[in-house]
């Protein structure tokens, strides 16, 4: 392999534009993102004014044109004689000498342009960031991994995953829309900014497949060309080891662009390459590999669990777990027992039916709009945002609303633990992003620097998730170690001790939010603490436990 990374130092790549990170929060949030078509909205109407303008300018043209041509076609295509009537000598002189300067150099134009200009700029600051750009992008990806979507698929604004050598549909949606050919080079081009050639080279196939099928016509909104495409994927299949298939395309490119010095080295190089290899085609010697992820040893387990959205039969074949409508011997249940579903009793997981109306899921949402900023997540004594965790999340006070101490009574009835703070953290409402997912992770500390801790009212022992909305596909939690997930119930809660009874983490509780493939996810999360639960969950007489 020491001549892939000789040719890769030698010779012309393509002069790639580096990414530079701006900020942008918009695709973390689907807020954010319907707020954006609001911002579209008013874009479509200083849009259609300029149109108006333009083609009121342009009657202005054509009139004049026509004038000036019935002239040349009747009064100057007659007698020669005509010239020597002075008015006819007079507007033509004239015509030549203002009209046409006031024609060609008419401010008009340049008004209507300044104008369109004006309107985006009063909206520019609200636009999407290139950050938001690569996100979305990142999402698709993500999805297409997660839920085994065919790009060919997502390109015609299907999801669908191969069965058995057939196209599945994991998901009808009611609307949707095909992707262009500038669409598809644009998720290529961001991975393979990213060196991600695992992901580039199926969605620059499809990008020079819609391109070729448009005849490679160019639209003046599109980044790319179907030249930009093939030449991104030549590279990429190169960099993916098929030597030979980068040739093809680099020729085609050639046939294209002739006069492409760059181009043209890398086929001579390509060639050459082929040459001294006598062994096996390269594209039968390397494969495509997908890169590697930070959660690697779950990640198999995490996307089984994200793709069969809460249906594990043998999992519920378990005669243990049960439904009942439970009470905890409350009083203020009796009357009124909220429906349980045992999920699992290994970690003991817990969903409660109908734990909020819709009017106070719409309440909590509302309440933490203003609030909502990027998610973050621990990072030794700090917090930062990841790409493992795409949303927006808020914190909602005790003081916020009446409605945060009528939550906080109600998760105290069921559970029977002490939620007030410090005991209980406020309440955060969290909205996922386009592909909204949170990685495997702990709810708990697992490190003594955790931010946690800093309450000092001791680690997380309990977890209570508050579904405030429905989605159409995926956002399932996933729960790793227990080989099971939850699919999102609207209204419904989620119920689970982080810590063994001995202060210990439960591994077993290691959980993921999977990508949300339609759908608008919407979640309040209460983390309830080890201080103030001392007689509300007591320590068990075996240490282990």
């Amino acid at each position: 392999m020491l001549f892939l990374k000789w040719i890769y130092l030698s010779f012309g790549l393509i002069a790639s534009s580096h990414i530079c990170m701006s900020v942008g929060e918009m695709y973390t949030s689907l807020l954010n993102v319907k707020e954006a078509i609001i911002i579209e909205r008013k874009l479509m109407h200083s849009l259609g004014t300029y149109i108006d303008h333009e083609l009121e300018r342009l009657e202005d043209i054509k009139r004049f044109h026509a004038r000036v041509s019935d002239l040349h076609n009747g009064v100057y295509n007659g007698s020669t004689t005509a010239m020597a009537n002075p008015l006819i000598a007079f507007t033509l002189i004239k015509r030549l000498q203002s009209e046409w300067l006031n024609l060609v150099y008419s401010n008009e134009a340049s008004e209507n342009t300044q104008a369109l200009r004006s309107s985006f700029k009063a909206v520019e600051a609200s636009l999407p960031k290139l950050e938001d750009l690569q996100g979305a992008a990142k999402a698709l990806m993500r999805l297409q991994d997660v839920y085994a979507l065919q790009v060919g698929s997502l390109a015609r604004g299907r999801f669908q995953r191969a069965a058995r050598g057939d196209l599945v549909d994991i998901y009808r949606p009611t609307v949707s829309v095909p992707l262009s050919g500038d669409d598809c080079f644009l998720v290529g081009k961001v991975a393979y900014e990213l060196g991600d050639f695992y992901h580039s080279v199926p969605w620059l196939e499809e990008s020079v497949r819609l391109f070729r099928g448009s005849g490679g016509a160019w639209s003046p909104e599109n980044e790319g060309t179907l030249e930009d495409a093939l030449d991104h994927l030549a590279f990429s299949h190169f960099k993916e080891g098929n030597v030979s298939y980068a040739l093809s395309l680099s020729q085609e490119l050639l046939h294209r662009d002739p006069m492409n010095g760059r181009v043209l080295q890398n086929v001579e190089k390509y060639e050459m390459l082929l040459v001294q290899s006598t062994s096996l085609p390269i594209s039968e010697s390397v494969g495509m590999r997908r890169p590697n992820s930070t959660a690697l040893i779950t990640r198999n387990a995490y996307e089984r669990l994200c793709q069969t959205r809460g249906s594990q039969p043998k999992h519920y074949e378990n005669h243990r777990l049960f439904c009942d409508h439970f009470t905890n011997g409350d009083p203020g249940l009796l009357l009124q027992p909220i429906r349980r579903e045992v999920q699992s009793l290994q970690p003991y997981v817990v969903l409660y039916h109908n734990f909020i109306t819709n009017k106070e899921a719409e309440d909590i949402k509302t309440l933490s709009q203003q609030g909502l900023r990027r998610s973050v997540v621990a990072s030794g004594e700090k917090q930062e945002t990841a790409d493992y965790r795409i949303s927006k999340s808020a914190w909602l006070k005790d003081t916020a609303h009446p409605l945060m101490g009528q939550m906080d009574r109600r998760i105290a009835r069921l559970t029977g633990l002490n939620v007030r703070t410090p005991y209980g953290e406020y309440l955060q409402v969290v909205n996922y992003g386009i592909g909204g997912h949170y990685e495997p992770h702990f709810d708990h500390a697992t490190s003594a620097s955790s931010p946690v801790f800093k309450l000092k009212t001791g680690n997380r022992v309990a977890t209570f998730m508050i579904y405030l909305s429905s989605v159409e596909a995926g956002g399932s939690t996933a729960f790793i170690y227990a080989n099971f997930s939850v699919p999102v119930v609207k209204n419904a809660a989620l119920f689970w001790w982080n810590l063994h009874r001995n202060g210990r983490g439960d591994e077993n509780t290691l959980h993921a939010g999977c990508p949300v493939l339609v759908g608008d996810k919407w979640v309040a999360n209460k983390w309830i603490h080890e201080h103030g639960q001392e007689f509300q969950r007591r320590c068990a007489l075996n240490p282990e436990e």
